[in-house]
């Protein structure tokens, strides 16, 4: 499912559901319809460069684990493709992030399921 995120500080964002469900829970709101509001903006920010942050440590130790790990000859071609082209949390959020910068800039809010 498909959510499109709305500010009059920026342009629409377009996310599917399962990507930013990990923001939406943390701020308790709901998927189909909601507003983060100019003041839950701040804290909005603060939860999802947080949540990237964690993510980045995360990797690192995957990283560093597989370095110590076997010789990646024993994988197919689709598995060392598929452990190659992850795409990360921080680029999955990186346009609600900016949104969520713009709108408090501006003090906006940012809407959705409207």
């Amino acid at each position: 499912m498909l959510i499109i995120f709305k500010s009059k500080a920026a342009a629409e964002v377009i996310m599917y559901k399962e990507h930013i469900a990990l923001v939406l829970d943390a701020l308790s709101k709901d998927s189909h319809r909601g507003v983060i509001t100019f003041a839950e903006s701040a804290n909005a920010i603060a939860l999802i460069e947080k949540l990237i942050e964690e993510d980045k440590q995360i990797r690192k130790q995957q990283e560093s684990l597989n370095d110590n790990a076997d010789d990646e000859s024993d994988l197919d071609e689709f598995e060392k493709r598929k452990k190659r082209d992850t795409v990360t949390l921080s680029a999955r959020l990186f346009p609600i992030l900016d949104m969520l910068r713009a709108a408090n800039k501006k003090q906006e809010d940012v809407l959705w399921g409207v």
